[in-house]
């Protein structure tokens, strides 16, 4: 088996986050919030936003500019296969699927292109049970 949820969180410093949204009562708006708090870059990925979390919104995976360490998903598990094919496509090391997501298929696909993969677990949580911050290049 691969690492685990919370050394995949470890390891990590840009997330991009596929269903960023701009409600912030939504996870897809208060985790990412959180993440970035805690000192993550977060990547936006949102089909119909410009700017969220202070962040430019790209409108997939593949029009990322930089070098994502985790994809994290906030979209429903039908999604998921793509999104992971998409992962797999720009480099991504991890694809974390949030509380409540499985899909069999995305683990496939990810865990077949090496990537590490985890499924119904809350970045969030892992984050604050760890207490995993990062350090500013400052």
């Amino acid at each position: 088996m691969g690492r685990s949820s919370h050394e995949i969180l470890e390891r990590a410093t840009t997330i991009a986050v596929v269903g960023a949204s701009r409600d912030p009562d939504k996870a897809g708006g208060s985790v990412p919030t959180g993440l970035q708090q805690r000192g993550f870059r977060i990547v936006p990925i949102n089909p119909f936003a410009d700017t969220l979390f202070g962040e430019r919104v790209y409108r997939s995976l593949r029009e990322v500019p930089v070098k994502i360490d985790l994809v994290d998903v906030f979209r429903p598990a039908a999604d998921a296969p793509e999104i992971a094919r998409q992962a797999v496509a720009v480099g991504a090391k991890a694809l974390w699927l949030q509380l409540d997501i499985r899909s069999e298929e995305a683990r496939r696909i990810a865990e077949t292109a090496g990537l590490d993969f985890v499924e119904d677990e809350c970045t969030a949580v892992v984050s604050s049970l760890y207490r995993i911050r990062k350090q500013s290049a400052a």
